[in-house]
């Protein structure tokens, strides 16, 4: 291979589209294509005045781009969704300076996928190597305290990992379907309890004269995306300044604009009737997985949260053959609904030797506890069958 030639980028515009996609190798993840990650430029929803300075990060062979990695200079952690404040506050006790720090992830968005992106035929692990070992120079020379890929992919962590990325472990949700042909399928797998628990909460939102319908390809438009950013950020809101609300109308409109509009599902809730739009959710779909992501209601009805963001959706997902349903972070009611716990994985560098040595002491230890609590949570899912337990290993 010709000498490589490494460049930093201050957007995604600098590096082709067409380019950037071919190197996805089949993934199609759609929070890692070019037009979600310019879309969240684009509509000023990641920018440097929010705290998240794009630096991505190339690989160059003569003129042909052989490797690309999606990172982010960020001055907090919001947004991330991993909560790292042990980490901030053990900075601080030993005087060091956390933020700025380097990210690599989807930004906004706790999905699993993140690692470096790489031309066809070339080799990912000595590429690895050369992006990391530049990554390492510019923090030290920019006195950056610690790079992060967050929610990083399996496969290519195990790359990472082999190159002395330190490994630490936190929670997710997802629900895998299994040939299930409808709804009332998916119900056989509770015990009768909950079975009845599920049906008398759909049942309860009926009763309130309210449908919940998906909108999919040529139904999705710039109108009902307004719309969806309009009860996103109301119940951001409601939150305060815990709320989360990080992304502008702009970005909501510009996935109508684009391929992704094919990525989008919502799920529209209406009051019969006078056919009045009363809430809202945003799914992200491709062949074989559903992402939930966003939601929102001007209306106070008990159950329409898990009507419109879970119920609705895993039927929507039945019917078009999907075989797992991430419901997005937190939320201790997901494993009522049938959500297994899983760890995801990120992994780190931290360039204070003190510092370093004290995480990597810690996080065995804190990687068991995950896993025991992973396990536990998933002791409490209402199946009919005892679910399977997590190695601690």
């Amino acid at each position: 291979m010709n000498k490589i030639k490494i460049k930093w980028h201050a957007t995604i515009k600098e590096i082709p589209k067409i380019i950037w996609n071919n190197f996805l190798k089949g993934n199609s993840n759609p929070f890692y294509k070019w037009d979600w990650l310019n879309a969240l430029e684009k509509s000023k929803s990641v920018s440097t005045k929010y705290g998240w300075q794009p630096l991505f990060l190339s690989a160059w062979s003569e003129n042909d781009l052989i490797a690309c990695a999606p990172l982010y200079l960020k001055s907090h952690s919001y947004g991330e969704f991993i909560f790292d404040n042990a980490f901030v506050q053990l900075a601080q006790d030993m005087g060091l300076q956390y933020y700025p720090k380097l990210i690599g992830m989807s930004p906004l968005s706790p999905i699993e996928g993140y690692r470096f992106l790489f031309a066809e035929g070339v080799n990912d692990q000595n590429l690895t190597q050369i992006l990391i070992s530049e990554i390492d120079s510019f923090a030290k020379q920019n006195r950056i305290l610690s790079c992060n890929f967050l929610y990083v992919d399996p496969e290519w962590m195990k790359v990472a990992e082999s190159l002395n990325c330190a490994k630490w472990l936190n929670q997710q949700s997802l629900l895998k379907l299994n040939e299930e042909k409808s709804f009332s399928d998916f119900l056989q797998k509770f015990n009768s309890n909950q079975r009845r628990n599920i049906k008398r909460e759909r049942e309860s939102i009926k009763k309130c004269g309210v449908k919940v319908e998906p909108l999919s390809g040529s139904q999705i438009n710039v109108m009902n995306l307004k719309k969806m950013h309009y009860f996103y950020q109301l119940h951001c809101s409601r939150w305060g300044v815990w709320g989360s609300k990080y992304l502008t109308e702009s970005f909501f409109t510009e996935l109508a604009s684009t391929e992704l509009k094919e990525n989008i599902v919502l799920f529209e809730a209406k009051e019969e009737g006078i056919d009045k739009t009363i809430g809202m959710s945003l799914c992200v779909k491709n062949e074989n997985m559903l992402w939930g992501r966003y939601w929102g209601t001007e209306r106070n009805i008990d159950n329409l949260h898990f009507e419109a963001c879970y119920y609705a959706p895993i039927e929507w997902a039945i019917a078009n053959k999907i075989k797992y349903f991430d419901p997005g972070a937190g939320g201790s009611q997901k494993k009522r609904r049938g959500f297994i716990a899983k760890p995801n994985a990120s992994l780190h560098r931290w360039y204070n030797l003190p510092m370093n040595s004290l995480i990597r002491e810690w996080l065995p230890k804190a990687n068991k506890l995950m896993l025991d609590q992973i396990n536990a949570t998933n002791n409490e899912v209402p199946f009919k069958f005892e679910e399977p337990k997590l190695s601690n290993t």
